[in-house]
Parts: structure tokens; sequence; C-alpha cells
């Protein structure tokens, strides 16, 4: 199930189940208002979405109700999450999929908002997006890229292929191949708290769109390296194909470390996996759908990625 596509006009409703967005510097937050606001866009604040109870967030039932708030709103014809953090896996046993399933509308974020949208694409079936949130078009660098993905991916209906930015260049092919499938994936460590739960989605023939932050310091290497094990040990999945974000410099993650990870794991065996593509915890990024259809072409020097269906 698609929402409908998003237009120049639209208003674009800003909440926050992850972290407030109060935490958002001043700067940043003015300056994401500034620039989606150039773009066209009418962008509205959930009534809480400054609140602040526990661990820098509103409480269960405030960001509860902002969610619902918004998929109810006819005015609202996307969702912005404010910015990510540790606690949205709070909300989902709270949430009234029933009212996204017969509100179905454009819902984007990333990092810990990884585990809201594959809970609702697993418990609704409505295509989900990982991309910016509302505070990363606060970031200079290179958003216009960033926003160039975003409004491909929830504005139009046409395929497209992703071209590497500058700051990433040739995507690394990791292991040759092509495949097509449905696309499920986000922050590794957060889309492995879904596990055993009924907002897991389904892993049959898909495509996994991976990444990571580094929040253990030297050790991230080996947590990667574990929460990927976990996750192929899911029961009925079949993994088609991976594609590997970008990471941070300081996750030290080398493209033959990523190669030794990969070769150690009997279920990546002859599928192709690409390393290195524009999302994770970098600037810029490209938006894709959670749910939505992709594919991808591994050979030689060469790694292409076209999102098919969005």
């Amino acid at each position: 199930m698609y929402a409908k596509r998003l237009q120049k006009g639209n208003e674009i409703r800003i909440i926050a189940p992850s972290r407030s967005t109060g935490v958002i510097r001043e700067n940043v937050f003015c300056s994401a208002l500034e620039y989606l606001q150039s773009k066209g866009y009418f962008i509205t604040f959930s009534n809480h979405n400054k609140e602040v109870e526990y661990a820098d967030s509103a409480s269960v039932q405030s960001r509860v109700k902002d969610l619902h708030n918004a998929f109810l709103d006819r005015n609202v014809k996307a969702i912005l999450t404010s910015i990510g953090g540790f606690n949205v896996n709070q909300v989902l046993e709270y949430i009234d999929y029933s009212i996204i399933k017969d509100n179905p509308k454009l819902i984007c974020g990333y990092s810990d908002i990884t585990a809201l949208l594959n809970a609702i694409h697993a418990k609704t079936g409505l295509v989900t997006y990982h991309g910016p949130h509302f505070c990363t078009f606060g970031y200079l660098h290179n958003r216009d890229y960033t926003n160039e993905y975003f409004e491909k991916c929830v504005m139009g209906y046409n395929e497209y292929e992703i071209v590497p930015s500058i700051e990433a260049g040739n995507y690394t092919v990791i292991q040759e191949g092509h495949c097509e499938g449905r696309i499920i994936g986000g922050n590794l460590c957060t889309l492995n708290l879904l596990q055993g739960t009924e907002f897991m989605p389904d892993l049959n023939d898909v495509i996994l769109f991976l990444e990571d932050d580094n929040i253990m310091g030297e050790y991230f290497t080996r947590e990667f390296e574990r929460n990927l094990q976990s996750l192929l040990q899911v029961k009925q999945s079949r993994i088609s194909g991976i594609v590997f974000g970008r990471f941070a410099q300081d996750c030290k993650l080398t493209v033959e470390t990523v190669k030794q990870i990969v070769k150690s794991k009997k279920q990546l065996k002859d599928i192709p996996i690409i390393y290195n593509a524009d999302f994770g915890h970098v600037f810029p990024f490209f938006t894709f759908p959670i749910g939505g259809i992709a594919r991808i072409i591994a050979g030689g020097n060469k790694a292409k990625i076209t999102i098919k269906q969005h």
C-alpha cells in the first residue's frame, strides 16, 4: 500500500516519537524550517513535539496521541520525525494501526525511527520511508542531494537510479550478482529490537538496506558483526541481496572488514552485496521505501541501485 504523493504546498507535520524536538539546537531548527518552507511546504508541529518527560522524550501517551492525530488530520499529507533517539519502540504496542491503515500517509525518518517505520509496514502493509528527519534539513552539508532523493522517492512514481554523492564516490561491490526484491531495513541494531515481536517484517525475498552508528566505540565492528548475525538467524528469512550504507570514519569499518564479515555468513553466500551507499548517520543520504521494490546490480567495479516502486 502506497500513500498519495507529496506535492508542493502540502502540509508536512513534524512529530517527535523518539526524542523531543526541544533537543535540536536552535540554529539547526531554524535552518531546517526555513529550508523546507523555501521548498514550498507548509510545516506544522504536533502538540507535544517539545515535551520532555524522561530520556529527552515526551510521555508515551503524548507521543502516541501526536502520531494518531497526524494520520487523522486530513490537511496533513506527510509526516516527518523531528529527530532520532533510543526509545521509539516504547510506543509500538500503544499505536492503533487501524488509524494508519485507514488513513495512509507518507512517514519518513531514520535511526531509532527504523523501529517505527518497519513496525508500521509489518502491521499495515503501508510503505514507509527511511530518509531525513526534520532536523536533517538544518545541516548544510550537501542537503540539496538529500532533498533531491527525498522528493524523488515521495513525490513521483517513476523508477530511478541512485547516483552516488561526491562524498561517497563509487559504491563498492562486495559480492557480485543481481536481484530484485522488497526493501526492508534501516538502522541495524534498532531493527533487531523487533525480532520475536509482531512488529518484525517478513524477511522472505527481501533486499536488506542496513546501516549503523558508532555507540560502541572501539568495539563497533564486533557489535556490528553480531547484530548482522542475529538478523540473519531470523526464522523463515531468505535474503536476496544487501546494500550496506556509508559508515562514519570512527566506525573503522573497512572494505576488507566487511568482506571478512560477509564471508563468514552462510546465509550470504552467492548473493549481491553493495557497500558504502549513501545512507546512514552521514550526510548527505538518499531516501528509500521500506516495503518498496529495488533492483541491485553488482559486477566488477560497478554497483547500481534502482528504486523501482516507491
